[in-house]
């Protein structure tokens, strides 16, 4: 039997993503920390106008083609809509939520002023101790939820605005051979692609990164970037389902744990250039890398936008198969993230 090594992966950096707040519009944080990682990597490093982070490492010859690696920084979350007369937040969603994920939860709001704020997160009505049956069932809606700073009201309305970010908070953590933490879902795909431009040191393309913002409310920023990139090829990485653990048919599930980096045939937004897929496949088969084929029947990455840019462009989607998408526990395989880290390192350079 042939013994698996395990992957060496840059922890520290992942986890510095992975616990950066950054909801839709309010990226800055997760950018900076992108910013300092690229540089020495990159030869140019600019924001354009919606706040995507544009790095470019120009190619072995004038000729080269380009290729954009779009890798969304956003993560769900919500703003302050509403204080009431106790000091108790409204907040409004900004991305998807099951909301049978959002009780008892802490949150960080971001105040205008440049606090850090922490509150508890839970739906009006009574504890469990005095519910009515009917309560017990019910399954509560986002503006059923309240956020607690524990403060006095005068207090909370002094420092909180209408707009304020608020973010759920999880530590980052390694467990058994995965890892796990809040918005794996995207953060590493700016990670995979850091590391990947790492190990690539001379690659055959001229490659853009774009850490795309505004994703989870509709792939905003990845247009305006292939749009002013005007790549040959672009990429979008991303995570997707593995849907491999207990209560879902095997026909559902979308990738395996640990069966390596998913080369995304189609999602609800976009169908791969099936020439790019081939080439990812090519690829994995020579190296030896562990990769395995996938749909995903809802939903959609930067790859949708991308590819309708300008006069349209080839594009692709390479994913990263991630357990319980959309909650704090998100978990990634590292032999997975290790097997994306490579493949996307040895096709920029094949």
């Amino acid at each position: 039997m042939v013994k698996r090594r395990r992957p060496k992966l840059n922890i520290a950096l992942l986890k510095s993503l992975a616990e950066a707040a950054g909801v839709p519009g309010r990226e800055e944080r997760v950018r900076e920390i992108i910013r300092k990682n690229a540089r020495g990597i990159f030869d140019d490093i600019s924001i354009d106008p919606m706040g995507s982070l544009i790095a470019t490492k120009r190619g072995a010859s004038k000729s080269a083609k380009r290729v954009l690696l779009a890798c969304h920084i956003d993560e769900i979350g919500f703003y302050v809509k509403h204080v009431d007369d106790k000091g108790f937040l409204r907040v409004q969603n900004v991305g998807g939520f099951d909301t049978r994920n959002l009780l008892a939860r802490r949150v960080l709001v971001q105040t205008s002023n440049g606090d850090d704020l922490m509150g508890l997160m839970n739906p009006g009505g009574r504890p469990i101790h005095i519910a009515k049956e009917e309560d017990k069932k019910k399954i509560p809606e986002i503006g059923e939820f309240t956020v607690d700073l524990c403060m006095p009201a005068d207090a909370v309305k002094k420092k909180i605005r209408i707009g304020d970010p608020v973010t759920l908070m999880q530590q980052f953590d390694e467990i058994g051979d995965c890892v796990s933490g809040k918005c794996l879902d995207n953060r590493v795909a700016a990670f995979v692609a850091i590391e990947a431009l790492r190990k690539a040191k001379k690659p055959k393309y001229e490659v853009i990164l774009a850490a795309t913002v505004q994703e989870e409310v509709g792939c905003r920023g990845a247009g305006p970037a292939a749009y002013t990139a005007q790549p040959d090829i672009a990429v979008a990485i991303d995570t997707t389902l593995c849907v491999d653990t207990p209560g879902v048919p095997e026909e559902e599930r979308v990738t395996k744990q640990g069966d390596g980096v998913a080369l995304t045939i189609a999602d609800s937004m976009t169908i791969s250039d099936r020439s790019l897929i081939d080439e990812f496949e090519s690829v994995s088969k020579k190296r030896k890398i562990p990769y395995q084929l996938s749909i995903l029947p809802r939903g959609g990455t930067d790859a949708g936008p991308m590819q309708r840019a300008r006069g349209g462009y080839r594009a692709a989607t390479i994913s990263i198969p991630t357990r319980y998408i959309h909650t704090v526990t998100e978990c990634i395989h590292k032999r997975d993230l290790q097997a994306a880290i490579d493949l996307l390192a040895a096709w920029l350079t094949t």
